[in-house]
């Protein structure tokens, strides 16, 4: 049986249900709730502070597993070239931009991501007394020797919003080695309600996503440099540098052996300025007289086929998310026909994206069909070709 719904623009019923603290997702959000984007191949939640401190205080009292990301340029241009590493992105629970020159493209694709969220800065947030209701227990895992035990000192000295528990630097090993039933015991035993880990983001990444199932302490994320500045072995770029996206002039300056990173960092990001971006904002000129999209629905036994014609624009995105809510609660095999489908916008990426992580949970995939040439090239250019592997 076929069913179809047309899409009044601004649609945000879906929207207005996750904001009422009575309702389920209000309670524990899922990822179809999520306000998330997909940039240049990974996602990036359009949140502020607040919201991101409520959201961790949520999964602390409810003691479920909270995976945070905070790309980076340096995070963006990995995710081109590892895909285990962008993988770690795709399955986070919350995904943050850190970093002036993430926000700066998400402006020129208008992509309503104002604020930037650092993972220094998040830190330095939770260790206010006023961060949260109560005061976070903290396992600061990496940094060089001593740091970590210095920070944690100072952390319980000032009473704040944040109370070390743990420490533990695991050397410099493979994933598996950095993963011994002793080092999880140990952060387990600590009753930590935060695992803070300070190694290089691809490492962080991997170690985190390996050990997911493994650790209890509900949040997790990783804080790169964050300990140095902690202990104030590195100092950290004035505000007004931050701000303006010349951090990593300061930051060469304080650690010169990052040239080389910055150097190879930013020539990768010039080419997707060039091959990517300016095309997009080309694209989307030309499609802003687009303003109606159609779902329909058909099932089987075995499938559930959800079909988009018109315009898979961010103004439709909250009544497509209750209808591929539907699809995933019935458990069976989803495919997505974009035959007739004009375009699909940065907001619906985001959302195939949070769909394909709810099917992975569950050891299915996300299935295209109908993806004309004009389309594909649409996936190519914000760099998603990634999930047409996954054509029927």
């Amino acid at each position: 049986m076929l069913k179809t719904l047309r899409i009044p623009l601004g649609s945000s019923d879906l929207a207005e249900r996750c904001a009422d603290p009575r309702s389920s997702c209000a309670a524990i959000p899922s990822d179809l709730s999520r306000n998330v984007f997909g940039l240049l191949g990974i996602p990036v939640d359009a949140l502020d502070f607040p919201s991101l401190l409520r959201s961790m205080e949520l999964a602390t009292n409810a003691g479920s597993p909270f995976l945070t990301s905070t790309p980076n340029v340096n995070f963006l241009v990995k995710s081109q070239i590892n895909d285990t590493f962008r993988e770690s992105m795709l399955l986070s629970d919350l995904c943050l931009a850190d970093g002036m020159p993430l926000i700066w493209i998400a402006k020129l694709l208008r992509i309503p991501i104002q604020e930037r969220i650092a993972g220094s800065d998040l830190f330095g947030r939770l260790k206010s007394a006023n961060a949260t209701s109560r005061r976070l227990r903290v396992f600061l895992l990496g940094g060089a020797e001593g740091l970590a035990a210095e920070v944690g000192a100072r952390l319980n000295a000032e009473k704040g919003g944040l109370e070390c528990v743990g420490v533990l630097n695991p050397g410099f090993g493979t994933i598996e080695e950095m993963s011994s039933p002793e080092i999880i015991d140990e952060i387990n035993a600590s009753n930590a309600d935060l695992i803070a880990v300070f190694f290089g983001a691809e490492k962080a990444q991997a170690w985190l996503l390996h050990n997911h199932w493994r650790l209890e302490a509900p949040v997790r994320a990783q804080f790169g440099a964050t300990i140095n500045f902690e202990a104030g072995t590195v100092r950290r770029a004035p505000p007004i540098l931050r701000s303006t996206g010349f951090e990593w002039l300061w930051r060469i300056k304080e650690e010169p052996y990052l040239w080389r990173r910055y150097w190879n960092d930013g020539k990768a990001l010039f080419a997707m300025l060039v091959t990517s971006v300016l095309p997009l904002m080309l694209a989307e000129r030309r499609t802003r007289s687009f303003n109606r999209l159609s779902i329909a629905r058909s099932e089987d036994h075995g499938s559930v086929t959800i079909v988009l014609s018109g315009a898979a624009v961010a103004a439709h995105a909250d009544a497509a998310i209750e209808q591929l809510q539907d699809a995933l609660d019935s458990g069976k095999r989803m495919i997505v026909d974009v035959s007739n489908t004009q375009y699909i916008d940065a907001r619906f990426f985001g959302v195939f994206l949070m769909v394909r992580k709810h099917l992975a949970s569950r050891g299915q995939k996300l299935l295209f069909i109908g993806v004309s040439v004009g389309l594909r090239r649409i996936f190519r250019l914000n760099r998603f070709e990634f999930l047409l592997s996954q054509e029927v």
